[in-house]
């Protein structure tokens, strides 16, 4: 990489440095490809998500250099879901998974991505991304090299990046999407997420559990260390009626009588809970003026599907193949989205989908109580709905 004018160029540029955006920056410096990666926080840090991986994705992680098991990750294999007034289905998980943090596995991954070469611009924020900048057409080596086909000026808090591609993988939501006038960007969406860490006897080690509450569901699943993610997403309105998030767990959680006891008797472990606001299952383009979307940028799955970790390291793996191929010559960046949107739709599309239709039947007391009726009564009903949410090892 060349640094002239407090200027840095690079090939890659890749915005955010959650899962999606680190698999994606090993993967190319492994095969010399210069790339910097812009994360506004500095790692290790937690983040609000559930916290478990299908097993799909266990090879991928493990061949970018980390075993989950080997800091401390744990098997799960059994799914438990309830309705508000405690109804409980459980089942098992045929493909499995494991629990770990965030904290933890983007942390691991992020030393991989700097042992390979990648630099990591920690503490950055990204202000804008300029396409095909006028000032940098000029004797600009980048662009020779690159057949002119892209130029990108990423303005940052921390310099300005020429970058011939840029992958935004910077996840639920971002200024950003404001700034590039993304078709969800000035929508309200009326949900929160919210996540602790906890320990409890009250769940066994191998167990996934969804807990329905009024206009909301909550996931417990055994991570490292002994303790547990307790992730949950509430429709605002719930803010709106009782104003502290301490409040609606004190006045909803209690009619399910599984939260109800993990709110007496569980140990919190955080001071105060990870919140993010304004969250969106909508569909998303897949790329925006050029900028290669990947992760929860491109589209994110509801939560209650427990594969959202799974489906950021698929995307990045898809992304991270067709790039290897451009910067081999053998397809052109036309070449590159057009394959990439055939790809992500392939793989994820129905699984999207399926995912907004079933959260239909959460967070209200006689839909999710149907739903977990059914699906006691008729199990291969829930286990095709597993089947459509989850995909294949990759």
């Amino acid at each position: 990489m060349s640094k002239t004018k407090e200027i840095t160029t690079t090939q890659v540029t890749i915005v955010g440095g959650g899962l999606a955006g680190l698999a994606s920056s090993i993967r190319l410096a492994r095969k010399g490809i210069e790339v910097i990666l812009v994360e506004k926080n500095t790692y290790p840090f937690h983040k609000v998500c559930g916290e478990y991986i299908s097993n799909e994705a266990l090879g991928y992680v493990k061949s970018l250099g980390v075993n989950p098991f080997d800091f401390g990750a744990v098997s799960l294999d059994r799914f438990w879901l309830t309705s508000p007034s405690g109804n409980k289905l459980e089942l098992d998980l045929p493909l499995g998974g494991f629990g770990i943090s965030r904290y933890t596995l983007d942390y691991e991954l992020s030393k991989v991505a700097k042992k390979e070469g990648v630099k990591i611009w920690e503490r950055t924020f990204v202000k804008e991304i300029q396409k095909n900048n006028e000032l940098l057409m000029i004797n600009d080596k980048l662009n020779e090299k690159t057949n002119n086909e892209n130029t990108f000026l990423i303005k940052t808090s921390k310099g300005n990046i020429k970058s011939q591609i840029v992958i935004g993988s910077y996840g639920k939501r971002s200024n950003l999407d404001n700034k590039l006038q993304r078709n969800f960007s000035n929508k309200n969406f009326p949900y929160i997420g919210v996540k602790y860490h906890i320990k409890t006897d009250l769940i066994p080690s191998n167990v996934i559990a969804l807990h329905n509450f009024w206009r909301g569901y909550c996931g417990i699943s055994r991570i490292e260390d002994d303790k547990f993610c307790f992730c949950y997403l509430s429709h605002k309105d719930n803010l709106t009626d009782f104003k502290k998030v301490e409040n609606i767990e004190k006045q909803l959680f209690t009619e399910n009588p599984f939260l109800s006891k993990i709110l007496k008797e569980a140990e919190f472990l955080y001071e105060k809970p990870e919140i993010i606001n304004q969250i969106s299952f909508s569909p998303k383009k897949l790329i925006e003026d050029d900028i290669l979307m990947c992760g929860d940028s491109a589209g994110m799955i509801t939560p209650l599907c427990g594969n959202g970790m799974a489906m950021a390291l698929h995307s990045s793996k898809i992304l991270s193949d067709l790039l290897l191929l451009y910067f081999e010559n053998q397809i052109n960046f036309n070449n590159l989205k057009s394959n990439y949107q055939k790809s992500w739709n392939k793989q994820f599309q129905l699984r999207l989908k399926a995912g907004r239709t079933v959260q239909h039947f959460f967070g209200g007391r006689t839909s999710s109580e149907f739903l977990v009726n059914t699906f006691k009564h008729v199990p291969a009903v829930a286990r095709k709905v597993v089947s459509l949410t989850h995909g294949k090892e990759f």
